[in-house]
Order: C-alpha cells, then structure tokens, then sequence
C-alpha cells in the first residue's frame, strides 16, 4: 500500500484501475418520485447488480488477488453473508480454497451463494466475536490469511471504487455530487467513499440502524465505542464495533452519521422496487432512507447489495399492497 497507516485515495485509484473488467461498472438509476421525496437530485449506485450480489466483491477481489499473486492457496472470511460469498467466488475465480464463517442466523440465501461458489461453510454462533475466535482459529490450522470484511486496506481500497465511480458517472451526466450516502456494517464502504471523495469537496455520510450505531457512537466519543447490536431488518448492518482501521479514517473524514429505523429502511426498499424496480437487501435500502433525511442538492447513494430472502421481500412489501388491496376492494 502507498501508506503505513492505511490506504489513500491513491490506493482507491489503484484499486479501480485493477478491477476495471474484472467487476461489473454498475450503472447509476434516478427516479422522479425519490427526487421529489428527497427534495434533491438522488443518484442510485446499483451495487445490487454485482457479481455476487453486492460491492462486497470489489473488496474481496481485490484482496485475494494481492493475496494469491503473494502465492497464498488459501483464505479465510467471516461475515454476516454479503463478504463471504464475494471471498468465496473471488477465491474460485482465483483458483484458492475459501473458508467462510458465518453466523448461525445467517440469511439463507448467502449461505447457499458462498456454498455454491466453492466455499467450506463453518457456523460459529451470532455475534462477531465468535466469527472471529473461529476464523483466527482457522487461520492458525491452516496458515491462511483472514480476509477481514472491512478492517482490511484492500478491502477498504476495492470498495472505495463504487464510489469513485459514482462520482465520475455523477460528474458526466452533468449533475456532479454534493455528498454521498453509504450503509455502515464495519465502516470498510464508508472509509473507501470518504478516500474517494477525498479533494474533491463532496461530502460523506454513513447511515446506521437505530441501536446498531457503534459509529456515531465513536466518533462522539472520540475513540471505538462497541454495542451491543439490536434487532433490524438490515442483517449486513449489526457489527459490534466499527472497525479499526476505517474509524482512523472516519474520524476526520466523514460529515456525519444518519440513525434509520426499520420503519424508514423498509418504506425505501419499497421505494427501490416500485419506483425503480430494482430488489435492494435492507442493508442497502437504509442509504436511501438516509439520504432522504437529509437536504443535500446532489445525493449519490451506493446501493450495497440486494441479497435478500424471497419472504423478506414478501413481508417488506405487504404494507402497500395490503394498501393497494383494500383501496381497490374499497372502489369496487
């Protein structure tokens, strides 16, 4: 890396120009309706349609490839899903093992995904420190490297390029950025947007779950501040703790810290599916329900990931077509 204390926006850079033709270049969607609700321009990243599923694979290919040029044969992941399955199709792609640790409740949907892409899949519990004790216990067996979910500089560098690329897509169409949005988990996608728009005047929020918000915690008190996560429709968003070596950065860079509820997390899913037509993971939706809290005059959103189980999606939807229903039974 080109710093000792963790990566620059010349690493984002980089990063970027090594995953050109090896990730999807996603394309940014508007909508008339979410502008008008934001009461701003609202330029959507749709990370959703990745390969595999969400931004996550830009980080995990960015690190196994280092890796595996490094001569590793293996790795190790532990996340609540998305990181997983993208270390494990980086790891397939690369020609390494994976082994993924994921937690018991994990979502079954990225269980078969990380399954599918080749990966060993231990169970381990439902908090990340128990991911972590296994996988560290993993690594010492076999002597391969943990690819951490966000406390990692190429991981960190690879997700940037989401939104390093949302600013130049931004700035062609002619509606260059304001500020950007993105969901906060370990803080890895929120440290890569804040390298990104690094000099360039755009200002960067992340959106926490009401009682998932070690971040704005953090960053109030000045140094790491763990919780102890509470329930929330958005599964990808429930660390304990944000990460070391993205709070080094958050510290100074980041605007603030939007709280949603799953109330507010779940009317922007619906948003993304009926206006766009696009199936965003809560996880993801919960940057536009922060951005639509906020009065900037050009929003870019990354959306995460749209791994999502079929019933969420039925339960997440049921409020307005429960509404559409009675409406029409009513006029009839």
């Amino acid at each position: 890396m080109s710093s000792t204390v963790g990566p620059v926006r010349a690493d984002v850079e980089e990063a970027a120009r090594w995953l050109s033709g090896r990730v999807i270049r996603t394309p940014v969607l508007r909508s008339p309706a979410i502008d008008l609700l934001a009461g701003a321009r609202v330029l959507l990243k749709a990370e959703n349609l990745q390969t595999g599923g969400s931004y996550k694979m830009r980080g995990a290919l960015r690190a196994v490839g280092r890796l595996a040029a490094a001569g590793h044969t293996g790795v190790i992941a532990q996340s609540t899903g998305n990181h997983a399955v993208a270390v494990a199709l980086a790891a397939r792609q690369h020609g390494l093992t994976a082994t993924v640790v994921l937690p018991v409740d994990a979502a079954a949907t990225k269980v078969d995904r990380a399954g599918a892409a080749g990966a060993r899949v231990v169970f381990a519990g439902t908090s990340v420190d128990e991911r972590v004790a296994v996988a560290h216990a993993l690594r010492d067996q076999t002597g391969h490297p943990v690819v951490d979910a966000y406390d990692h500089p190429d991981v960190i560098a690879g997700q940037g390029s989401a939104s390093l690329e949302l600013i130049e897509q931004a700035e062609r169409a002619g509606t260059p950025l304001d500020a950007i949005v993105v969901p906060v988990g370990g803080g890895g996608g929120v440290a890569g947007a804040c390298l990104a728009a690094a000099g360039t005047g755009i200002e960067v929020y992340g959106v926490e779950p009401v009682g998932c918000d070690s971040l704005a915690r953090s960053l109030a008190a000045g140094e790491r501040v763990p919780v102890a996560p509470a329930p929330t429709i958005a599964d990808g968003l429930r660390p304990s703790c944000v990460g070391e070596l993205p709070f080094a950065i958050l510290r100074t860079a980041l605007r603030g810290v939007v709280r949603v509820d799953d109330e507010q997390i779940a009317a922007a899913f619906r948003l993304l599916l009926m206006e766009l037509k696009v199936l965003v993971e809560p996880s993801g939706a919960a940057g536009l329900a922060g951005a639509l809290r906020l009065r900037e005059r050009t929003v870019g959103v990354v959306l995460t990931g749209g791994n999502v189980e079929a019933a969420l999606v039925a339960r997440l939807a049921a409020p307005r077509l429960a509404e559409l229903t009675t409406v029409e039974g009513a006029a009839a």
